[in-house]
């Protein structure tokens, strides 16, 4: 045993005995818990304990949507120390690596030292480290080189910080750690700054992500930072209730308490100098200097920005049939009644081995409405292969979808090609655009349908095949069978059931569809985001000519530029932001005439808003217009719906 180990190990006898050491305090404690509580013998050298595949899916599994969005924090710090020698860990409660970034050129060397995906940092295990002590102790440290327990580690420099969910409890550990450093301890310094920041990043994300529903108060003792970095975030119930917070919060709102019990449940009154009717006060578009809260237990002031929750919809109830829907297509409507009895009708089909056939407009979500049968019947867990017959060369289209044995043309892939048709065994075989698909492959995909099975290219014998075909197109196949670009028996083969998809314009969930589509998207920082009712006024009202498709290109647009999280009129792209349909009268112009007892149409127009208790939509549907037309109208005649009057 060399002379280091040795001094080592006599400096630990010593510490666990009760006498003094010139290392940090919490070091002092951790070794002696290490002896006292882990039974650990600090002449023992103990290797990294790696977890087997199979048990560290399981550690992964549990926190799922957490290292989704704890990713950010950790790539954005690596870019910070990239070249520097330093490995990145986040580890769940318990110690086990669940996420790594490591520089892959040292992986056997990180591997062996345990900085690694799937380790196990637990103090009971691997002695006084970054990741166990800062478990055990709740706070973040560093544990630099002789600092650690077992002397297999005494290399390493480890910093570590923990990283609390929205109630206060711990939910993971980030580490950084270097195989070699320089000697003095205080070199690490700037990494245990640059950890704490970004484990508070992570924690304030996460909160946004949990909380997007709900009141959100960003706090700060410096004014120009209370919008763009907060110290303290809160997040409110309806009623003013504190749900949610970061660690830093939790420590300044609790300060002389114990836990963060005494605060989840407390009201926003009984911790700040106003109420919770007052926070409208906050918002951004008020005055930064005008936004300052006060803690009631010792007057600190605070400059905050206050959140609100997006417009909440409330959700139509559904009928006892739609219930009974697989849940995948369940997902694809939001109410529309025309939509929901297809569905019903697709629900009964999903198991039988009839070919469908899916009509409707460019963009109306063909693709998504085969995907959810797929989902929704016993084939869920085969494959499911989309093709679109509009991209295939002509010249290829047969070895891509048959697939062909090597060198049987030229070109040929070395090995043979197994095909699209063959990939879909078992499964289901998607063809998208399937009325642009030429003449010469149509009778090839007619003896798939009709034989179930395959000849590849430059095979003799035929394969086999047991796939569902479900074909799609935007054009009237009935008008190309008798032009003559489509034959009339592969028609009859692909049509056992069809399905016609609505167009936007004329779906009654948009307002469904649209909140759907924001609760998926969250910004770089986990924040979710609302719309401001001039903004979906505007939604309402625009034609859709690109469908859904255009839909999803808006909103991704709008959460692309707007502020804060909230979509404004203004964030919307000129297409739909310049329709004109739904822009409100301007402050200089008269107000828009009063209607007259004799206009007949206005009268007949007010009496079907108030049949359908102002659903736009849904008068849209009874007049076979669109609903930009009912909007024009509504102008027209004056017609104010009573929320809005």
């Amino acid at each position: 045993m060399d002379s280091a180990r040795t001094a080592h190990i006599d400096e630990l006898l010593r510490v666990s005995e009760g006498v003094g050491s010139r290392r940090d305090a919490i070091i002092q404690e951790s070794w002696r818990r290490c002896v006292a509580d882990h039974k650990l013998d600090p002449a023992v050298a103990r290797e990294a304990y790696i977890l087997p595949n199979e048990r560290l899916r399981v550690h992964r599994d549990a926190m799922d949507e957490f290292l989704r969005m704890a990713r950010f924090g950790l790539e954005a710090l690596y870019r910070q120390v990239a070249g520097m020698g330093y490995v990145l860990l986040l580890t769940d409660s318990n110690g086990i690596t669940v996420d790594f970034i490591g520089d892959p050129t040292f992986d056997d060397h990180l591997r062996h030292a345990g900085l690694y995906l799937g380790a196990d940092w637990n103090e009971g295990r691997a002695g006084t480290c970054a990741v166990g002590t800062c478990i055990a102790t709740g706070e973040p440290l560093t544990v630099h080189q002789t600092d650690h327990f077992d002397a297999t580690h005494i290399g390493l420099t480890c910093t570590a910080s923990p990283v609390y969910d929205s109630g206060g409890e711990l939910a993971a550990v980030l580490d950084i750690s270097a195989l070699r450093s320089p000697e003095p301890k205080i070199s690490q310094h700037l990494a245990l700054q640059m950890v704490r920041g970004y484990a508070h990043k992570i924690e304030t994300a996460n909160l946004y992500n949990n909380f997007r529903r709900d009141w959100v108060v960003k706090l700060s003792s410096s004014q120009e930072f209370a919008e763009v970095d907060p110290d303290l975030v809160v997040a409110l119930d309806g009623a003013g209730r504190i749900i949610g917070f970061n660690n830093r919060a939790r420590r300044v709102l609790t300060q002389g308490e114990t836990g963060a019990a005494p605060l989840l449940g407390r009201s926003f009154s009984d911790v700040f100098d106003a109420e919770v009717d007052d926070l409208l006060r906050f918002v951004r578009s008020m005055p930064s200097d005008q936004r300052t809260l006060r803690l009631k237990r010792c007057g600190t002031p605070l400059f905050a920005q206050a959140m609100p929750p997006p417009a909440i919809t409330v959700p139509r109830p559904r009928p006892a049939e739609e219930t009974n829907l697989p849940a995948p297509l369940q997902a694809v409507s939001g109410g529309d009644p025309a939509l929901t009895s297809m569905l019903l009708r697709a629900a009964k089909l999903v198991n039988t081995r009839m070919s469908l056939l899916i009509h409707g407009e460019t963009g109306t979500g063909k693709e998504h409405f085969a995907k959810a049968l797929h989902r929704a019947s016993v084939r869920a867990g085969k494959p499911f292969v989309a093709v679109n017959c509009a991209a295939l060369p002509e010249s290829l289209i047969e070895s891509e979808l048959f697939g062909h044995e090597p060198g049987s043309f030229t070109g040929a892939a070395a090995r043979g090609k197994k095909g699209l048709v063959l990939e879909a065994d078992g499964g289901t075989l998607f063809l998208d655009e399937i009325g642009d698909m030429p003449l010469s492959s149509q009778t090839r995909l007619l003896r798939v349908l009709a034989e179930r099975e395959v000849t590849p290219v430059g095979r003799t014998r035929a394969v086999s095949v047991d796939v569902r075909v479900i074909a799609a197109t935007h054009r009237n196949l009935v008008d190309l069978v008798k032009a003559g670009a489509f034959r009339d028996d592969l028609y009859f083969r692909l049509n056992g059931a069809v399905f016609t998809l609505p167009p936007l314009r004329q779906r009654g969930d948009l307002d469904w569809l649209i909140d759907r589509l924001l609760a998926e998207r969250v910004d770089r920082e986990g924040t979710g985001f609302a719309i401001t009712a001039p903004a979906l006024a505007a939604l309402r009202a625009h034609s859709w000519p690109g469908n859904v498709r255009e839909l999803v290109n808006v909103l991704d647009y709008a959460c692309a530029v707007c502020a804060d999280g909230m979509i404004a009129l203004d964030d919307l792209p000129d297409p739909v932001h310049r329709s004109g349909e739904f822009e409100a009268w301007p402050a200089d112009a008269p107000p828009p005439p009063s209607p007259t007892a004799g206009d007949d149409q206005a009268d007949r127009l007010r009496e079907a808003l108030r049949r359908q208790h102002w659903n736009v939509s849904a008068v849209a549907r009874d007049l076979g217009v669109d609903r930009s037309t009912v909007h024009r109208q509504m102008r027209r005649h004056g017609i104010v719906p009573p929320h809005r009057a």
